[in-house]
């Protein structure tokens, strides 16, 4: 699976362990940085990875700030994008069995490396679950639609 994979600098440590984890399990990992420590912003970050999974470049993304908060915001922005942020096993879990969500935010502030793992396995692992939750997905798409990105 292709999977995009981003961060600010407060994500930028726990990113290079999430890309080494996801390649172990033979998926494709597009990097779309950051690629230092040094300060900067997270929407910009979760816009690239966003990107792609808007656009099917993506079929997944994953995306490291310091609570997994922002990034999760500014992905939703994009038509689309279902982020979710996560930073137990129980929330990326439903995440996809209920939401089909195809964005994964994680707090490198909230979370430890292992649970982090863990939680980034059990969310690539997870299939959705559809029936009754995928007319709740359609109602979803109807709201994007009626809004297109506008103020009501």
């Amino acid at each position: 699976m292709r999977v995009a994979l981003g961060c600010d600098h407060a994500g930028f440590a726990l990113k290079a362990l999430i890309r080494a984890c996801l390649e172990e399990s033979g998926h494709e990992v597009l990097d779309q940085g950051t690629f230092c420590e040094e300060s900067c912003d997270y929407p910009d970050f979760a816009e690239r990875v966003a990107r792609l999974v808007s656009c099917g470049e993506a079929e997944r993304g994953i995306a490291i700030c310091g609570t997994g908060i922002g990034m999760a915001m500014a992905a939703n922005k994009l038509p689309g994008v279902r982020a979710a942020a996560c930073n137990d096993i129980y929330t990326a879990r439903f995440s996809r069995l209920h939401n089909d969500a195809n964005l994964l935010t994680l707090g490198a502030r909230v979370v430890g490396p292992g649970v982090a793992e863990e939680i980034v396995r059990t969310w690539m692992g997870t299939p959705f679950e559809g029936g009754r939750h995928a007319r709740r997905l359609e109602r979803l798409a109807e709201i994007e639609g009626r809004y297109g990105g506008r103020r009501p």
